[in-house]
């Protein structure tokens, strides 16, 4: 055949909206779709298939997420919306002394500090036995097929994967005892994957087997939980057999606010769906006026992600112990003090006082109304990079988001969970589901959240359209990243009112989302991020 650079593409590409009536599966896999969408046919409803591609994904994106992952899943079933909360806790042996003593002054990125008891496949469980009609041995097995006889990598995942590899290849050299098996498993030798390479993981197999065999158990209190432990006791990590026996995910009731006449739901805190939430409360009483591409609408959004945030990085935290009420937070006297904040110039933000006043995401949808909004996620690319050898678990680095400052709420504590940056979306309007919506990329997902939904409410655009226009990423104090794509003109005015801009060419920091909306007829309507791999798999 020719020879090609399957990473370069000279010319820009337009996806369509995607319809479909019995049932639709929205990720950033082609695979991951597809076996979702084998689910629904084969009875399965959207919880099933939702499991299916959870499971699929690690194998599939790597680089976002791992058997070691935390998730959250909003589900609309039986006529209303539920919440699963299946982030970790910090090990009880852990503590913010513990990284002061190894010479930190932040919880790192990599190695054992930041990594908490993983939420994922005890959430799995939970999904399946509460709304589930499928065992997980079947839900498992496509991915358990993939794992042994292999798949070819896709190009932005084999982006990712490179800068994985350099990230890693330093580390293990240093500490071969805890980075070395992330090279075992995911490099040739050393050597990064590249695209359209062939990926195989028989030690990923067994793991799906051992958890689709015991009900996810094994992980918490079995053969697999001792692997984990046995490896950290080893190499110097904090896990110990009651961090994990004592693990549960929590059924948690979903946060809302009224934005124009639409009902915007997200997960509370520890996640900061609350963020998009407080961002979309002040926008509302704000004129984006007609026009999307126009300096106001981008100027008095970005402002309001702003205040949102501050208020976040300073309030939110494992419920348990957080001082500030989230209905403060959410309240329309709050969201009227801070915006009377935005002026014609960029502001500094600054957290209020509200008592006044690396990740995928995917989303399912069948022909009986089930939905499921899906984030899953190991933080920083593939996580902490520490891999338990014979397992292929990768462990996620949440407990990076902890802080070490012991007034904030976020104090790092033994046995708590922390600010989680991973959040699924939904939207209501007038009590009826319009669908699951999300858009991952750490802190950029309530930013995404907000753009997705005010793309659809104030400027009418189709799922498709939502996700493929423009974004904006707010970076901390006056900076932001524009995409190349957002109009001169529009950045030239930015920056002179105060933003400090920086245009970006690489769109893979601008977060991946999905989008399914169901029309009142049952009609499906779907949409898949052009910045990912991706597809709408639709029935």
């Amino acid at each position: 055949m020719p020879s090609f650079d399957p990473l370069r593409y000279a010319y820009p590409s337009r996806r369509n909206v995607v319809f479909a009536r019995s049932g639709m599966v929205c990720t950033t896999s082609p695979i991951a779709s597809q076996v979702g969408l084998d689910v629904l046919k084969r009875g399965g409803n959207a919880v099933d298939a939702a499991l299916a591609v959870a499971v699929t994904l690690p194998l599939v994106e790597p680089t976002s997420n791992g058997l070691g992952s935390d998730c959250f899943a909003l589900v609309w079933t039986g006529g209303r919306l539920y919440g699963l909360n299946g982030s970790g806790v910090a090990p009880r042996a852990l503590s913010a002394d513990t990284v002061r003593r190894a010479g930190y002054d932040a919880v790192p990125l990599e190695g054992w500090l930041p990594v908490m008891v993983p939420g994922a496949p005890a959430a799995w469980a939970e999904l399946r036995r509460r709304f589930g009609t499928l065992p997980l041995a079947e839900l498992m097995a496509p991915a358990i097929r993939y794992a042994r006889e292999g798949h070819c990598i896709p190009v932005n995942v084999a982006k990712q994967w490179r800068k994985e590899t350099a990230r890693f290849s330093a580390l293990a050299a240093r500490e071969p005892e805890v980075f070395g098996p992330w090279m075992d498993y995911f490099t040739k030798d050393g050597r990064t994957y590249e695209a359209g390479d062939l990926f195989r993981c028989p030690d990923y197999a067994a793991t799906l087997e051992s958890l689709a065999e015991t009900e996810c158990e094994s992980y918490y209190r079995g053969a697999l939980m001792e692997k984990i432990v046995a490896f950290s006791r080893r190499t110097g990590g904090y896990l110990t057999e009651r961090d994990f026996a004592d693990y549960h995910p929590q059924w948690v009731e979903p946060i809302c606010v009224d934005y124009r006449g639409y009902e915007v739901c997200e997960m509370p805190p520890n996640g900061h769906g609350i963020t998009a939430l407080m961002a979309l409360n002040i926008l509302k009483g704000l004129d984006l006026g007609g026009c999307r591409e126009d300096v106001q609408t981008y100027h008095r959004t970005i402002e309001a992600v702003k205040l949102a945030f501050a208020d976040a990085k300073a309030f939110v935290a494992d419920p348990r112990y957080m001082r500030t009420k989230v209905s403060d937070m959410l309240s329309e006297q709050y969201a009227a003090a801070r915006r009377r904040l935005i002026t014609a110039q960029a502001l500094w933000p600054e957290a209020g006082d509200p008592a006044c006043g690396g990740t995928v995401y995917f989303c399912t949808a069948d022909g009986q109304g089930n939905m499921v909004s899906f984030i899953q996620s190991n933080y920083t690319g593939s996580g902490s990079g520490v891999v338990v050898p014979g397992t292929a678990i990768s462990l996620q680095d949440r407990g990076a988001n902890f802080s070490l400052d012991p007034e904030s709420d976020n104090y790092l504590e033994g046995g708590k969970r922390s600010y989680h940056t991973i959040i699924p979306g939904f939207l209501k309007k007038d009590g009826a589901p319009v669908g699951p919506f999300g858009v991952m990329g750490g802190f950029m997902q309530p930013q995404g959240h907000v753009q997705v939904v005010v793309n659809t409410v104030d400027f009418h655009m189709n799922p498709q359209e939502c996700l493929d226009a423009p974004r904006f990423q707010w970076m901390g104090g006056r900076r932001i990243q524009l995409e190349r794509e957002v109009p001169a003109h529009v950045a030239r005015q930015l920056a002179a009112m105060g933003h400090e801009v920086e245009i970006v060419n690489s769109r893979l920091d601008m977060g991946r989302g999905q989008i399914i909306w169901r029309r009142p007829d049952g009609t499906l309507v779907g949409g898949t991020e052009p910045r990912a791999d991706g597809t709408v798999s639709a029935w």
